[in-house]
Parts: structure tokens; C-alpha cells; sequence
């Protein structure tokens, strides 16, 4: 791998403004862990009226008939087309990439935020790209924040502000970004050299989770030396312990000795024969003391909890009485608990999964063959959801949406 620039975080908060933060957090998180393992139910995680007190358990009503744009959205929602793959972001000349992936928003310091995408596009034309917003939601800038890279499909933001872009190819790395301004990211060699898909990040724990999308994929777990610094520590991979996937199971982490396998080294997955095959590995997100993650072989959503580690599953296609997702990929958790996934391709929806598996539409989009729908993300207001479908254009090009609604509500 040819070494990266150094990080240059201009406005976004530091490293050492974030471990600050995170620590002043400390009693809090006290508070938090002793309610974490009180039951889906219970008032601890009470919100929205005639919900009985499950968290996330919002339906946002039965879809409309397809917008101009084509996309079935509840009642009150609306969407517009943001950037289109192989044109110019409109008041920019900066050229959409192909194939959007994963993403992520992140806030600014003048009320704006930036959306970053992933490009999914082999040999060492990947990178990411990114939207810059203003606090009016006008699009008043478009630029790349990585580039050269392979297939760079799902990743996840960091509590510090940058972005993880992870090459889903054998032995891809991870990038970390700086979304703020046109940048080049930098390789974090030490999160391993496998099929990555998705990251996402335990800022009170100081874990980075990973996935590894292949059949025989493992689930990871990196800590660093002197977290948040991700430039060196040690990698693991979950077994998770008894044969009942329907069973809350206690998590066990075993130590990956080579996270940078050459050629003809062991691989990754085979380092750890203890460890628990997950089929397919997607996306991955942390959310107030949980990860979340796809497994796309096998049609399921899982639920870590990160201070107890024991895992469960959410979400099964095969056994849910209303098994409305299908193909499962990339994942987002709202601030209130919804669990927003999204398929490839499957109905070519984004569903959100309470904390009790029921399963709601979301949006859908129509009128597109061949594609999948990637990167829903949240802005920080939480009236704005971006996501694109990836090759639905005209000639199989990626189009990006922005959805405004009250998501939150």
C-alpha cells in the first residue's frame, strides 16, 4: 500500500478535544450502563406516544404513490436529487463518482454539514466524495476526500468527526477522512487487511467493530493503543458462544496475531478457528451503548450490547411474521433507536426495524433495475435522510437523494 498524507482535521474537533469530551461523558456513561440491560420495554427507553414504550417502534404510514423522482414516501415527506454520477454536483465542477456507497453527514462549525460517499469502483479508481450544506440546506460545494483506492464500499463515522471508507476487496484497508475540506485520507494498517465492509466506533469502550463481507466472515473488534489514535493496537474476532442464534449470547474475542497478512499468509478469518462465521458481513453502526450490523447471506440484523458483550438477533428474514426486508446492507441508527436498513436490491426499499423486529417502510424507490440503495444518513437536524441509488440512472449511473421529513417526530 502506497502511505497516505497525514490527517489535517481543520474545522472539525480534535482528537484531544474529542477524549475530553468523552471523559467529562464518564458519569453519564455510568448512569447509561446501569439502565443497558433493562428490558426493550421498559420506561427507560420510553418515547413517542402509543408505542407502549418500545424504542424505535415508529411507522411512519403506509407509502405513497412514486414522487417526480420516482420514490414512494410516507404522507409529509418529499425528496430531491442532490448529485448524479458521471455529471457535475450542480454549482460546482466537481463530477459525482460512480457507484455511491456508504455514507455518513457530519456537522460543521457554521450550522452546515457535509454528506460523504463512498465510490464503489474497482481497480484503484474508489475514493470517496462529499456534499457540503449550508445551514439552509443549500449545496454550495462538492469536492474528494480520498482517492486511487479499491471498492470502497460501506465504512462509518467517527465520534471526532472523520470518516472510516473500507475496501470491500482481499486484503483491503481502511481510510480514515476528514470530510471538511478536499483531502486525502489516510491508511489505518493496523484495523487489518481483509474484505472489509463496515466500521463503526465505541467511543466509550474505545472499540472499533468491523465487518468482513464474505460467507466465511468474522466479526472484529480493534482496540487501540492510545484510543481515539487508530494508528496502532490490536485486532480480535468474536465467537459468540452456544449454537441458538435465537438465544442472547455471550460474546468471547480472540486475537487475531497477523492483521496484515501478505500474499500466501494466513488470512484474517482463518486466524481465530474459535471464532463465529457471520455470512456476508454489511453494514455496521454504533448507537448509545449498542452496534448494530447486516448479515446478507442470511437475511439478519444483529444487536451487540457493548457493555455487557453479549449479542442477539433482531431481525431474522426466514422467521419474522412480516418480512418485508429482504437483502439486507447498509445501516443507519436514527438517535431514537430506529434501525434503518437498507436493501440490495430486494424491493429497493430502506425499512426500519424497531427494537422488537417489527419492520416498517421507510421509502422505496421505483422505476430502477439493477442497482441497491446505499448510505442513508441522517443530517444533523434529523429532518434530512441522504441515500443513493447506485446504478438506477440513466446507463446504470448512481443517483444520490436528500429525503426531508419528520423522522424524529
Amino acid at each position: 500500500m502506497q502511505p497516505r498524507a497525514t490527517l489535517h482535521f481543520g474545522p472539525l474537533a480534535s482528537r484531544r478535544d474529542f477524549l475530553r469530551d468523552t471523559l467529562r461523558a464518564a458519569g453519564a456513561l455510568a448512569v447509561g450502563a446501569a439502565t443497558a440491560g433493562l428490558p426493550e420495554s421498559s420506561g427507560a427507553g420510553r418515547r413517542r406516544g402509543g408505542t407502549g414504550g418500545i424504542r424505535g417502534a415508529r411507522n411512519y404510514g403506509p407509502l405513497q404513490a412514486p414522487d417526480a423522482n420516482g420514490i414512494r414516501l410516507p404522507a409529509g415527506f418529499a425528496s430531491r436529487v442532490v448529485a448524479v454520477s458521471g455529471n457535475a454536483v450542480p454549482g460546482t465542477a466537481h463530477v459525482w463518482h460512480a457507484q455511491p456507497d456508504g455514507g455518513a453527514s457530519f456537522a460543521m462549525p457554521d450550522g452546515g454539514w457535509v454528506y460523504a460517499s463512498n465510490s464503489e469502483v474497482g481497480g484503484t479508481a474508489g475514493g470517496v466524495g462529499a456534499l457540503r450544506f449550508d445551514a439552509a440546506a443549500n449545496l454550495t460545494d462538492a469536492y474528494s476526500i480520498l482517492t486511487g483506492t479499491r471498492r470502497n464500499c460501506a465504512g462509518g463515522p467517527t465520534p471526532w468527526g472523520t470518516w472510516l471508507s473500507c475496501e470491500e476487496v482481499g486484503g483491503g484497508v481502511v481510510y480514515e477522512c476528514d470530510p471538511g475540506q478536499p483531502s486525502q485520507g489516510t491508511s489505518r494498517d493496523a484495523l487489518g487487511w481483509f474484505t472489509h465492509e463496515g466500521a463503526a466506533v465505541d467511543p466509550f469502550n474505545g472499540h472499533v467493530y468491523l465487518t468482513e463481507d464474505l460467507p466465511d466472515g468474522l466479526l472484529y473488534r480493534f482496540t487501540a493503543d492510545a484510543f481515539p489514535d487508530l494508528s496502532s493496537g490490536f485486532l480480535e474476532a468474536a465467537e459468540a458462544v452456544g449454537p441458538d442464534p435465537f438465544a442472547l449470547r455471550p460474546l468471547v474475542w480472540h486475537p487475531i496475531d497477523d492483521p496484515n497478512p501478505g500474499g500466501g499468509a494466513t488470512p484474517t478469518r482463518q486466524q481465530a478457528p474459535a471464532a463465529t462465521a457471520f455470512d456476508g458481513g454489511e453494514g455496521i453502526f454504533y448507537q448509545n451503548g449498542k452496534v448494530y450490523f447486516t448479515t446478507k447471506g442470511d437475511g439478519r440484523v444483529w444487536s451487540i450490547e457493548t457493555f455487557g458483550q453479549s449479542l442477539r438477533l433482531l431481525y431474522d428474514q426466514a422467521t419474522s411474521s412480516n418480512p418485508i426486508l429482504t437483502n439486507v446492507d447498509n445501516v443507519f441508527v436514527t438517535p431514537v433507536w430506529d434501525v434503518f436498513v437498507a436493501e440490495d436490491p430486494g424491493d429497493l426499499q430502506i425499512v426500519a426495524i424497531a427494537s422488537n423486529g417489527n419492520a416498517y417502510p421507510v421509502l422505496q424507490v421505483t422505476g430502477q433495475q439493477m442497482t441497491e440503495i446505499t448510505g442513508p444518513a441522517l443530517d444533523p437536524s434529523g429532518t434530512r435522510l441522504y441515500f443513493s441509488s447506485q446504478r438506477g440512472g440513466a446507463n446504470a449511473t448512481g443517483i444520490t437523494y436528500e429525503v426531508t421529513g419528520p423522522f424524529l417526530d
